[in-house]
C-alpha cells in the first residue's frame, strides 16, 4: 500500500486542480526545569580564592564597549524636518454635488458581464471535465501498477511509480495553466467594460450636475435623487450590449496565480 499512500495525493491534486495548502505545523515547546541530578554546589573548603582573584579589572571593561555602542548610535539621528515656503492661496473648490453609484450592482445587470460569466464557466466547466478524465486514467494506470507488484522486481516498481507520479505532476501543471489561462481571458474582457463604465459614470455624472461620485457601499444614508446606478446601467447596456471574450491560450512563461477560491477550472488551449 506505500505505492498507493504516495500517488493518492497527486491523483486528488489532478481534480481539483491544485494541491491542497500545506498546513504548518509546529511542535510546542517544552519547558525543562533544571537537572536535579546536580544539584547547587556548596563549595565549603575554597571560600578564599574568590575574594583574593582579581576580578574588578572585568568590570570596566565591559563598560567601555556599551558607551561606545552608543556612541556610536547618536550620530544616526532623524534630521530636522525642513521649513517649506508658503504656497499662494488658491481659490477654493466648488461645493460638493455628490452622487452614489453601486459598480457591484451595474456589473452584475450588465448583458455584457453576465456573457462574459457564461462564457468562463463553459470554458471551466470543460477543463474540470478533463480533469476527472485525467484523473480516472491515472487511477486506472495505478491499479494496473498495485496489480503487477508480485511480478515485478522493485526496481522495476520503483520505476513505474515514478514515471505515474511524473505524469500526475505534469497533468496537475497543465491544467493549472490551463484554468490561469481562462482567467487572464475573463480578466481581458472585463477590462473592457471597466473601461467603458469609466466613461459612462462621468458622462452621466455630468449630465446631473455631480462633481463628486461615491461608492454607494461606503455611504450610510443616501437618498434616491443622488443614486445614478440605473442610468449607468442601461447606458452600459445600450452602449456595450455584449464583448468578444478572447481565447484563453497558454502562453510560455506564463505564472499561475492562485485563485482565492478552487475552481474546477473550464477550457484553455484556444477555445
Amino acid at each position: 500500500m506505500l505505492l498507493f499512500s504516495r500517488l493518492r495525493a497527486a491523483l486528488v491534486a489532478v481534480a481539483v486542480l491544485a494541491a491542497p495548502a500545506a498546513f504548518a505545523q509546529s511542535s510546542p515547546g517544552y519547558f525543562m526545569p533544571p537537572s536535579q541530578s546536580a544539584p547547587p554546589a556548596q563549595p565549603a573548603p575554597q571560600p578564599a580564592p574568590e575574594p583574593v582573584a582579581p576580578e574588578p579589572a572585568a568590570p570596566p571593561q565591559a563598560a567601555p564597549s556599551q558607551s561606545q555602542d552608543q556612541s556610536q548610535a547618536q550620530p544616526q539621528q532623524i534630521p530636522a524636518i525642513p521649513k517649506l515656503p508658503a504656497l499662494p492661496p488658491s481659490p477654493p473648490p466648488p461645493p460638493a454635488v455628490i452622487g452614489v453609484l453601486s459598480v457591484p450592482e451595474v456589473m452584475q445587470k450588465s448583458t455584457a458581464a453576465q456573457g462574459v460569466q457564461q462564457v468562463i464557466q463553459q470554458r471551466q466547466q470543460a477543463l474540470g471535465e478533463d480533469a476527472q478524465r485525467a484523473r480516472a486514467k491515472l487511477q486506472s494506470q495505478l491499479q494496473g501498477i498495485l496489480a503487477e507488484r508480485g511480478k515485478l522486481s522493485d526496481a522495476d516498481l520503483e520505476k513505474k511509480e515514478q514515471d505515474l507520479r511524473n505524469e500526475a505532476a505534469a497533468l496537475q501543471n497543465k491544467f493549472e495553466l490551463r484554468n490561469q489561462a481562462i482567467q487572464n481571458s475573463g480578466q481581458a474582457a472585463l477590462g473592457q467594460i471597466e473601461s467603458e463604465l469609466i466613461a459612462i459614470i462621468k458622462e452621466e455624472a455630468e449630465a446631473h450636475g455631480m462633481n463628486l461620485v461615491l461608492h454607494r457601499e461606503q455611504v450610510a444614508l443616501n437618498i434616491q435623487a443622488f443614486d445614478i446606478t440605473d442610468a449607468v446601467t442601461a447606458r452600459l447596456n445600450e452602449l456595450l450590449p455584449s464583448v468578444q471574450v478572447p481565447p484563453s491560450v497558454v502562453t510560455p512563461g506564463m505564472v499561475v496565480n492562485p485563485p482565492p477560491q478552487q475552481q474546477d477550472g473550464g477550457d484553455g488551449d484556444g477555445q
